[in-house]
Order: C-alpha cells, then sequence, then structure tokens
C-alpha cells in the first residue's frame, strides 16, 4: 500500500476521496430533495448509503492518521494555506458528523436504521397502532436533526470553496494538484 508524496497520491487516498465525495454529494441533493419536496420516499435508500457514508469516513479517517495530510504541489499564500486546512478539516468532520447525526435523528425518532433492507437499528413501533413509531427521545432526535441540517449546508459550502479551489490549482496554478487527485504523477521545481 503506497503512501502520498508531493509528487503522487496513493490509490487508497484516491478511492477514499473519490467515493466519500461523490457519496456525499448525492446524499446532500437527495436530503435537499426530500426536504424541500416533502418527499421521503428515498429516505431508505438515503440512511443506507449515509450508513455506507460513514463506514467510508472512518476508513478515511483512519487512512489520514496513518497517512499524514497530503503535502501541497505548490508554495502559495499563508492565507490559501490557512483555508484550505479549515475546509479539509470540515469536509473530514462534516463527513462523520453527518451519518452519526442521521443515525441519531432517525433511531431517536423512533425511526429505522436500514442498511439495504437490513434494519441496523428497528424501528421502535407503537404497539396500540403499529403503523406509527414512538420517539425513543425526541429532545435528543430533534438536536441531532439540526445538527443534520447546519452541517449539511456548512459542508456545502466547504465543497464548493473545495472545488473551486482545486479549479484554481488546475486553471490558474498550473500545479497539477487536480491531476495527482485523479492518479497521475506530477513533476515540478520547487
Amino acid at each position: 500500500m503506497m503512501t502520498d508524496t508531493q509528487q503522487q497520491l496513493s490509490k487508497t487516498t484516491i478511492l477514499l476521496h473519490w467515493l466519500v465525495a461523490l457519496l456525499m454529494i448525492a446524499l446532500l441533493a437527495v436530503g435537499i430533495y426530500m426536504t424541500e419536496n416533502k418527499d421521503y420516499s428515498l429516505y431508505g435508500l438515503h440512511k443506507s448509503f449515509g450508513v455506507v457514508v460513514l463506514v467510508l469516513a472512518l476508513a478515511r479517517v483512519a487512512w489520514r492518521i496513518k497517512n499524514g495530510w497530503p503535502l501541497a504541489a505548490g508554495n502559495y499564500k499563508a492565507w490559501e494555506h490557512k483555508l484550505s486546512h479549515i475546509v479539509h478539516w470540515i469536509l473530514i468532520i462534516g463527513t462523520l458528523i453527518m451519518p452519526i447525526s442521521g443515525v441519531i435523528m432517525s433511531s431517536m425518532g423512533g425511526h429505522n436504521v436500514p442498511l439495504f433492507g437490513f434494519d441496523l437499528i428497528p424501528a421502535n413501533h407503537d404497539p396500540a397502532n403499529p403503523q406509527a413509531v414512538l420517539a425513543r427521545n425526541a429532545e435528543l432526535g430533534e438536536v441531532a436533526e439540526a445538527v443534520h441540517a447546519i452541517v449539511g449546508y456548512l459542508l456545502i459550502l466547504c465543497i464548493v470553496l473545495h472545488v473551486a479551489g482545486a479549479l484554481k490549482h488546475h486553471i490558474i496554478d498550473k500545479d497539477g494538484t487536480l491531476m495527482r487527485m485523479k492518479g497521475k504523477r506530477i513533476d515540478f521545481n520547487s
């Protein structure tokens, strides 16, 4: 298993980055769609893929701890480094907080947490009305729901900044950062 270098990122780094990124973007879009349209028919898939993101995000954090942060592909201003670090930290932490808050929101609200048809946490059905659920802890569920929403919008902002930064690296700086994230080896003179 290769580790990251300034010239090339490991296959593990690239795979975890793109899997988590694409799944998170899709889940954010589906979450907004469901909320805005009051259409909850996709909740089962949303929750299932949320569990998958949690597992992948935990693997990504473990890999980051073992492998460290990738080195910058070029020399940048201090504010660019600071902004980059803040955005990367929010993205890493946010990819953990979103599925965790989703699980808490759902389970404390009495709903199930499925993984593609298998209930990791079953619904808490009302014995008097089996079609309804009883909250396990409504207050905690509401706090988790608020966290889920706030962190979701924060992640959207950071994803936009991250993509803008990647495009800046590629178009303006021409430093190979984006190519490196696509699996290419970059050669440069520092």
